[in-house]
């Protein structure tokens, strides 16, 4: 493709690849990455258990239609994907919906599509590590969880300053152990259903366990959508991938789907697990975060509860090292295109090293401060989601602005490149409608704060 070969020559509108002509390009990424580590980065930022802390939640506010509610998210963000697949094609770059939305919208709406997701990508880091540390501080709870959080986010620093490839190799392992663990609980929890027999109904995680409300199920997928957050991290690799962008377009679509078969799975087994109805855990909140861990321990035993334990907390921190490497590619690219300092844009030996040791910075004070207050993780995880969303809507806004208004390729495809989209972004705008209102303000605050930065390089430019 032409947009590959300006990648790949270190071209005006983005510059990645490796320098053709016997010098060094200090702007530019290596190119080393393969199907299985496009996949591998984005199932360890979404994480295979992810569903383990909200399960209770989402079978409570579903009235027991949790499988159901997991298969309707992933439908629902198979639009999303839809589109990364198309914007990846046209811009097979660094830098995700910021270099997309420059394409299909300009460069205001591509700024602004990447300073929301600057804010997913700096907290959503943050989040994994506290969970890592708080899980490390009840395993050794003479060491204070916030001495667990640094630790882990030196160590995988590291790995992403060693480069893209080692700590792709590295997160391969921990993500097997993942899913090992995962298959652990599948085979267990079957054993235990031919067993002893099901406490619901074997169908009741798609119709519920009480009387089918799609209001409560729609409702539910609010809260759903979230776990998949992270899956588009794929797309920030994009120039260190070996075989162009169609690989990358496949890879974010395998695992979206492979993330939606393990969590409809698990989250069906641990439903017919559930001693506790979903009339139960909606009265008792306080129920709801251990929802999974109980339903393991009652059934299972104690020694499941804690290998899952073990194994979220590795990969929360190897979460993070894929969140704070696809944020330092996002810094990276903005810094290339002169939207934030360009000493962010410099490379060496191919990795992004300035911009991920920023990245690693903000994402350790953020995750730091919150592990020192008891209040920090629901302050997190109450903003972290807002800058994805809007990113997100902003994605969609992108293809239709590229192949629909400006027919950049010929005329669209009405189907590919107006309704696919469109339905997208409603649904996002509705998730980001639910959202708490703390993630709202803050949402608008940082929208604000990029704005007000966007206004004063544009008067720098018009001098």
């Amino acid at each position: 493709m032409a947009e590959e070969s300006q990648v790949a020559a270190g071209g005006n509108d983005g510059g990645g690849g490796s320098d053709g002509g016997g010098g060094t390009d200090h702007t530019a990424l290596r190119r080393n990455l393969g199907f299985r580590d496009l996949v591998v980065y984005g199932l360890l930022f979404i994480a295979p258990m992810a569903p383990v802390g909200v399960f209770g939640t989402l079978d409570a506010k579903s009235h027991g239609a949790v499988a159901l509610v997991y298969v309707v998210a992933t439908v629902a963000m198979a639009f999303t994907a839809f589109s990364y697949a198309q914007m990846v094609r046209v811009a097979p770059q660094a830098g995700s919906v910021f270099t997309y939305a420059r394409k299909g919208l300009g460069e205001g709406p591509g700024f602004v599509a990447g300073w929301m997701a600057m804010l997913d990508y700096l907290l959503i880091p943050a989040v994994a590590y506290l969970f890592a540390g708080i899980a490390m501080e009840a395993l050794v709870p003479e060491v204070d969880r916030w001495v667990w959080t640094g630790i882990a986010v030196v160590l995988t620093t590291l790995l992403n300053l060693w480069g893209v490839r080692a700590a792709a190799r590295v997160g391969f392992a921990v993500l097997a152990m993942e899913i090992a663990v995962l298959l652990v609980f599948v085979v267990s929890a079957v054993v235990v259903l031919v067993r002893d027999g099901a406490q619901r109904d074997w169908w009741s995680p798609l119709t519920g366990d009480a009387s089918f409300s799609l209001a409560a199920v729609l409702g539910a997928v609010s809260v759903a959508v979230l776990s998949y957050l992270g899956f588009d991290a794929i797309a920030s690799f994009a120039e260190e991938v070996t075989g162009g962008s169609a690989k990358v377009a496949r890879a974010l679509l395998f695992c979206l789907a492979l993330a939606g078969v393990l969590f409809v799975a698990q989250t069906w087994l641990v439903a017919l697990l559930e001693p506790v109805s979903s009339a139960g855990l909606a009265a008792d909140p306080g129920k709801q975060g251990s929802a999974f861990y109980d339903a393991v321990d009652a059934s299972v035993g104690d020694w499941l509860h804690d290998l899952v334990a073990v194994s979220k907390a590795i990969g929360a921190a190897f979460a993070a090292l894929a969140g704070q490497s696809a944020g330092g590619r996002l810094l990276f690219a903005m810094g290339r295109d002169r939207r934030l300092p360009h000493l962010l844009a410099r490379t060496d030996g191919g990795v992004p090293r300035v911009a991920l040791l920023v990245s690693a910075t903000v994402t350790m004070v953020a995750a730091v401060w919150a592990a020192r207050r008891d209040d920090g993780l629901d302050h997190l995880v109450s903003v972290v989601d807002v800058g994805a969303l809007t990113a997100f809507v902003l994605l969609h806004a992108s293809v239709v602005g590229w192949f629909a208004v400006r027919r950049a390729e010929g005329p669209p495809d009405v189907l590919k490149h107006v309704v696919v989209p469109a339905l997208g972004a409603a649904i996002l705008v509705a998730v980001i409608v639910e959202a708490s209102v703390e993630a709202q303000v803050v949402g608008v605050v940082w929208l604000g704060v990029g704005l007000v930065v966007l206004a004063v390089q544009g008067a720098r430019r018009t001098r």
